[in-house]
This record gives C-alpha cells, sequence and structure tokens, in this order.
C-alpha cells in the first residue's frame, strides 16, 4: 500500500473524508440557526428573513449536499461566498485580526469550500453514483 505513488487512490480518499469531516461541523452550524439543534447560548435562533437565517439555510443545505457529495463544487462555491461575506461583514469590524475577532472559523471554511470548488469532493460521492447508468 504506497501512499505516495502516482495514481495512488489514497489522496482522493482523504479528499473524501476531509469533505465528509467539514460538512458535519458545517451542518451544525445550519442545525443550531434553523432547529436549535444543538441550542444556542442564548437561548435564541435568528429572526426568520434575517441575514444569520438565510445563512443557516445555506449551512444546512450546503452541509447536507457537501456530506452526500452531490452538487459538490457549486455548493461549495456558494458557501465559500457566505463565509466570506461572514467574515467581512460580522468579523472583521470587531478587529483586523481572525484570531481577535472570532472569525478564523469563518477564514477556514472559506478556503476549504474554495478548495473544494477545484478539486471536487473525492471518491465515495454522490454526483459519482447519478452519473452511472
Amino acid at each position: 500500500m504506497d501512499f505516495f505513488s502516482p495514481g495512488s487512490v489514497w489522496p482522493a480518499r482523504a479528499l473524501m473524508v476531509l469533505r465528509i469531516v467539514t460538512a458535519l461541523l458545517f451542518l451544525a452550524h445550519g442545525t443550531q440557526k434553523l432547529l436549535g439543534f444543538p441550542a444556542f447560548p442564548s437561548g435564541n435562533g435568528p429572526a426568520p428573513m434575517s441575514l444569520p437565517w438565510f445563512a443557516g439555510i445555506i449551512e444546512l443545505v450546503g452541509g447536507l449536499l457537501l456530506l452526500v457529495g452531490v452538487f459538490v463544487r457549486p455548493a461549495a462555491f456558494l458557501m465559500s461566498g457566505t463565509m466570506a461575506v461572514a467574515y467581512f461583514w460580522a468579523h472583521a469590524p470587531r478587529s483586523f485580526f481572525p484570531v481577535n475577532n472570532g472569525g478564523d472559523a469563518a477564514v477556514l471554511y472559506c478556503f476549504l469550500f474554495l478548495y473544494f470548488v477545484v478539486a471536487g469532493g473525492g471518491s465515495w460521492n454522490g454526483s459519482k453514483a447519478a452519473a452511472r447508468p
């Protein structure tokens, strides 16, 4: 089992694991905003039709698409843009440095999703299964 040889299956499998773990973490943000699970520390979710509510829909639907591996590139593109907007609107005004403004997760998600736009979803994804006759 050679992990580093050209044509190895392991890079695609590692990308798939990264996609699934990222999707599960991102999905948790959407379920918290829209379904109240896990519960908000304040006990209140975003108001319907507000910007955080729409972000919750993108987090929930995009996270599910990423988890299953269907429409990975378009979903990741939309989620990357959402995280860029979240960073510059919600976090950057607090401080220039992500570690000080709480925006480090938004920056990390933004660039992870941008990577998925370029690299795809890896092996074992729903798009490949749907394309088969």
